[in-house]
């Protein structure tokens, strides 16, 4: 593939395979908003393969999309009571993340991203083996700051703090669509905060969301087709094999030169 400039540093998408891995990703994007939230991992690992440090920026007006959609979804099913709770220790993280992506060298981005990938899926693999580990942590002060704070840096420069948000309200025994219903009011507000940082850095520009509106409405696609999944398909099943996925993906990424 090869690589040219749009604004800084980001790369041209100029042939059919790449604009296929676009709308893959952009269905990921929604899929993952409405419910299949592995399937967001691999969004981030087809625009990491793609934009390598730059796809911080290029991805997350993608995610705000989503997120506008998915939040009259779900609106019914949560309230922003639990999102307050975590938005301080989360913008704390989000400044931290924003001094790590500014020092992080381009040729270690791909690798720092399939690093967080694979800690995320851990993360996943050992709530599920461990859930009585997290239960004693569950109203733990401390556990919600440091939950709070490590999803602001990985949502900062990875766009990747998802396992990490469900790890935290998983442990508070929430129902699945709560869930889903807080999840769309935290990752709305704290994404549309990401935005002025992106700009700053030249990752979101006017290039970028040229590309972002034509992936409109694919995301809208897969955020409804999403809701529509959640009550056909086992999402245990599903999950399983995103975990498995979001593995390679994030070895590939960790071993790319």
């Amino acid at each position: 593939m090869s690589l040219g400039i749009l604004e800084k540093n980001l790369h041209v998408i100029d042939s059919p395979f790449e604009w296929l891995l676009v709308i893959l990703a952009a269905l990921c994007v929604g899929l993952g908003k409405a419910g299949f939230s592995g399937l967001g991992l691999i969004a981030v690992f087809i625009m990491a393969e793609l934009f390598n440090k730059a796809s911080v920026g290029v991805l997350l007006p993608m995610l705000v999309v989503a997120d506008l959609s998915v939040f009259p979804m779900f609106r019914k099913y949560a309230s922003w009571g639990p999102v307050w709770k975590l938005l301080p220790p989360a913008l704390i993280g989000l400044v931290i993340g924003y001094g790590i992506l500014r020092a992080l060298p381009e040729q270690w981005a791909k690798p720092v991203i399939g690093g967080l990938i694979l800690f995320m899926v851990a993360l996943q693999l050992v709530r599920r083996s461990s859930a009585g580990i997290f239960d004693q942590l569950a109203n733990s002060r401390e556990f919600g700051l440091i939950a709070g704070a490590f999803a602001g840096i990985a949502t900062m420069v990875a766009n990747a703090a998802g396992p990490v948000f469900q790890l935290y309200f998983l442990t508070k025994r929430m129902p699945k669509m709560e869930l889903i219903g807080i999840g769309a009011r935290f990752f709305l507000l704290i994404n549309i905060i990401k935005l002025p940082f992106m700009g700053g850095l030249s990752y979101t520009t006017g290039e970028s969301l040229l590309l972002n509106l034509k992936l409109i409405p694919v995301i809208l696609m897969g955020v409804f087709f999403g809701k529509y999944l959640l009550v056909l398909i086992s999402q245990r099943l599903f999950e399983w094999m995103i975990v498995g996925f979001s593995i390679f993906a994030g070895v590939r990424l960790l071993f790319s030169q």
